[in-house]
């Protein structure tokens, strides 16, 4: 998910995927897609200190929810002084560019496996650098700021799960682009252990290219509804979600 209080160290393995596609003869046409072009694709982006804001167009009360938990989650990070992932040594090599919708599914697909909403750990080269990330609360541009907001985030998950429901590819007059729905429930690591649960779905807009040039999240709860849970203790003995 775009990386605002919802998207720790040595996490568990998130719970399998489970693909349950669409027939065809819709306008989005589900795909099977195997294992391609995914060798050297990878790169751990480290973790970083980055900045969240809130969607120019968020409610006032949502803007100051984001700037509340950014700083929150700032003065708790335990990584202060590093890098951008973009500058470090030793990264895999630049994977070679997808030439169809189908390969970056299939490169998608398998940063789902490695939950990377959850993790960061997601494939930079199907992004261009000034993609457009957005969901209910935050919108920015930038694949480096992208990167750096998984960073302050990803200490915080705590017992992290991500499901993936579908992955498909489609068309809207010109644009095309590949539309995952997926389930994310994590505990976040403050001292009330709240419990973040939201269904959703993102949109990979493509340009010719097949390069991401848009990260656009929908949820199933308001951008409130989502904040809300990060105040609201949720012991894992009363848990019912």
């Amino acid at each position: 998910m775009a990386p605002s209080a919802f998207a720790g160290p040595s996490l568990p393995r998130p719970s399998s995927s489970h693909l349950r596609l669409r027939p065809a003869g819709s306008v989005l046409q589900p795909v099977s897609v195997p294992h391609v072009l995914l060798q050297g694709r990878r790169r751990r982006h480290r973790r970083l200190t980055g900045v969240v804001r809130a969607a120019p167009d968020a409610p006032p009360v949502v803007r100051a929810a984001v700037s509340a938990v950014t700083e929150l989650l700032r003065a708790l990070s335990p990584n202060k002084n590093i890098r951008d992932g973009a500058t470090q040594q030793g990264e895999d090599p630049v994977p070679p560019p997808c030439g169809s919708v189908d390969d970056v599914l299939a490169v998608l697909q398998d940063d789902y496996r490695r939950a990377y909403f959850l993790t960061g750990d997601f494939t930079p080269g199907i992004y261009t650098e000034d993609c457009l990330f957005e969901d209910p609360t935050i919108k920015f541009r930038g694949l480096s700021r992208y990167s750096q907001n998984l960073g302050l985030l990803v200490p915080f998950f705590d017992s992290p799960s991500l499901e993936l429901e579908s992955i498909e590819k489609g068309f809207m007059v010109e644009m095309k682009f590949v539309k995952a729905t997926w389930k994310l429930r994590t505990y976040l690591r403050l001292p009330w252990r709240p419990l973040i649960a939201i269904r959703g779905n993102t949109t990979y807009d493509l340009n010719e290219d097949f390069k991401v040039i848009r990260h656009s999240e929908s949820w199933d709860v308001s951008a409130l509804e989502a904040i809300a849970q990060i105040f609201v203790s949720a012991p894992e003995q009363l848990e019912g979600i």
